[in-house]
């Protein structure tokens, strides 16, 4: 079926496929509108940084927290929520980001982020967050509309880094954009759904998938976030329960699980996003983990990514789930865009 290309598209009707080949061109695009947009802006006396959004307008935020911890000279919080902590003030740098412009939380914490006189970026298409930030003078970085939040990752990623490198809050010299594009280009074209089954590790990992319920394992501070994003790309494109844990915590709770139920164990697929950047005492907790779970669960993949900087192997690990997730879906016989049950929420909220 994944080998399938006509029954790919009929499934795939509004080309999720397509929107995950294009990100290392949503990428490149991101990175020039921000410089280009905030080129010599410069905020002041800031002693921490404060992203709030939700969904897929967040989550670069986590991304951003999770490869800067260590370097950024300053903390970097992620705000999902209508308020905002009690420690923002003017010495705050809070970016707005809401890639539709009209998420509610966002704009309630956005005049909040202004009450307590905080400094204010905001990154969106448009809507009214925009508005009100051209309104109220505040710089915005304005990136491309028609995308699922989820799919515009690279706007919602970008923008942060290169705002933050304009600050001097993290450096460049900490990342390798153009080799992590290269990459991002090298792993899609191994990926995409041309080629054929025997040969994509995508497309494989979702048949193993398929009719199991999937937990996905991070390290924590190298891809703890990374496996939030995979948990929620299979919720939203596959419509498929996930759920993510991170070592070591999962060791200290989660791992008593697995001497529950055989037949409910037997469902369970587990898949670890591994890393070089791993200590040695995390890889031996791992190597255990899996010698204790490995013949109760279902089986146990471990992804290891390619890359020799932190962007490029994250962003590799986010690209493969990307993949798999979509092809999840087609296995599932859904359209990976479509999110009805989001919608039909965000209708009743209305009234």
């Amino acid at each position: 079926m994944l080998d399938d290309l006509k029954t790919i598209r009929k499934l795939d009707k509004n080309g999720m496929l397509d929107l995950i080949y294009h990100l290392p061109e949503n990428c490149e695009e991101a990175i020039k509108i921000a410089r280009d947009s905030i080129r010599g802006l410069r905020f002041h006396n800031i002693v921490n940084v404060v992203v709030t959004g939700l969904g897929g307008s967040a989550i670069g935020g986590d991304l951003i927290r999770m490869i800067s911890q260590d370097h950024s000279v300053i903390p970097i919080l992620v705000n999902r929520d209508y308020t905002l902590p009690a420690f923002v003030d003017e010495k705050t740098l809070v970016i707005a980001s809401s890639y539709s412009g009209n998420t509610e939380e966002t704009l309630a914490s956005y005049q909040e982020a202004l009450k307590r006189k905080a400094k204010v970026l905001v990154i969106t298409t448009g809507g009214e967050l925009k508005k009100r930030a051209l309104s109220d003078e505040v710089p915005v970085i304005t990136v491309p509309e028609g995308l699922p939040p989820r799919a515009a990752l690279g706007y919602s990623f970008f923008p942060l880094l290169v705002a933050l490198e304009e600050q001097g809050i993290v450096s460049r010299k900490h990342f390798k954009i153009e080799d992590t594009i290269k990459l991002l280009r090298e792993t899609r074209d191994h990926l995409c759904p041309e080629v054929p089954e025997t040969d994509n590790p995508a497309k494989l990992l979702a048949k193993k998938i398929h009719g199991k319920l999937p937990i996905i394992y991070g390290v924590s501070g190298i891809t703890d976030v990374v496996a939030v994003r995979w948990k929620g790309q299979f919720n939203e494109n596959a419509k498929h329960p996930a759920f993510f844990n991170a070592f070591p915590e999962l060791n200290h709770n989660e791992i008593m699980g697995y001497e529950g139920d055989r037949d409910l164990l037997s469902k369970m697929e587990i898949v670890i996003l591994r890393s070089p950047d791993e200590n040695d005492r995390i890889k031996k907790r791992i190597d255990i983990t899996k010698g204790l779970i490995e013949g109760v669960v279902s089986g146990v993949t471990e992804i290891w990514p390619k890359g020799e900087s932190v962007l490029e192997r994250m962003l590799y690990h986010i690209i493969f789930g990307d993949y798999v997730s979509a092809y999840l879906a087609i296995l599932n016989q859904k359209d990976p865009t479509e999110i009805d049950f989001i919608n039909t929420l965000k209708d009743r909220m209305k009234s």
